[in-house]
């Protein structure tokens, strides 16, 4: 499977102690059965519980790096953060919960092989396998979400939000050094830039499982998650995507 790959595992964490202890020695279990490099880098956003101190403790010293946010700043800018911090080849990005099994990963890589710039995991294509569902109303919501982000900011995607995407870092890490969504919708502000960069992106069934104790607010996330994809436009309007 190597194909010269130095892999950084980027994983948002916010009062993830408890996941963390579950997935981490898992994920350490598969790298270590890998012919290639990685590291692992957790991006702790202002955790009150031992977010940081678990990170490090089933990893072997510089196999992990445990960046940690002064204040919650929110995944969008954690995963910015992180992106900017890795050191590998490719980057993969994943939730803590690991709702897409790290082995899973192996999917994403073949598309990156074939030639695409990044590769994105999805819940709703047809050869997909959502093992656990969401509760019907969070489904609901996110259909409406893709709806809205269909109209206002970006079509071709079934799912932008699944929390499961790789890349080529050196292709990708302009794209994070402008962005400015720091909340969930930071995936579509992702994906709408690639595009308009021409980056070629790969949309890729994957295995999925939904956990409890989903981090976004019911009642007031999907607000201000619209309101980002006005943003998104707004930002790109007056041209602030654009590096220095």
């Amino acid at each position: 499977m190597n194909f010269d790959l130095f892999l950084s595992v980027v994983i948002p964490a916010y009062n993830e102690e408890h996941r963390l202890q579950r997935t981490l020695p898992l994920l350490k279990d598969y790298l270590n059965r890998q012919d290639y490099s990685w590291e692992v880098v957790v991006v702790d956003d202002g955790s009150v519980d031992r977010t940081g101190e678990i990170s490090g403790r089933f990893f072997n010293p510089g196999q992990v790096r445990v960046v940690r946010n002064e204040r919650n700043r929110g995944k969008g800018f954690s995963v910015r953060r992180g992106v900017l911090e890795a050191r590998g080849k490719f980057v993969l990005i994943s939730d803590a919960d690991f709702s897409s099994p790290i082995e899973e990963i192996e999917k994403l890589f073949l598309p990156l092989r074939e030639g695409w710039d990044i590769a994105i995991g999805s819940r709703s294509l047809p050869n997909s396998n959502v093992v656990v569902h969401q509760a019907w109303y969070r489904e609901g919501m996110g259909r409406c979400f893709n709806r809205m982000v269909q109209m206002l900011v970006l079509d071709g995607f079934i799912d932008t939000q699944c929390g499961f995407k790789c890349f080529f870092r050196e292709k990708a890490a302009p794209i994070f050094s402008v962005m400015r969504v720091d909340g969930f919708s930071f995936d579509v502000e992702f994906l709408y830039l690639a595009k308009k960069r021409g980056l070629q992106v790969r949309e890729v069934p994957v295995e999925w499982r939904h956990v409890e104790a989903s981090r976004v607010r019911i009642w007031v996330d999907p607000i201000n998650m619209f309101l980002d994809l006005l943003r998104i436009r707004w930002n790109d309007g007056l041209g602030r995507y654009k590096n220095e």
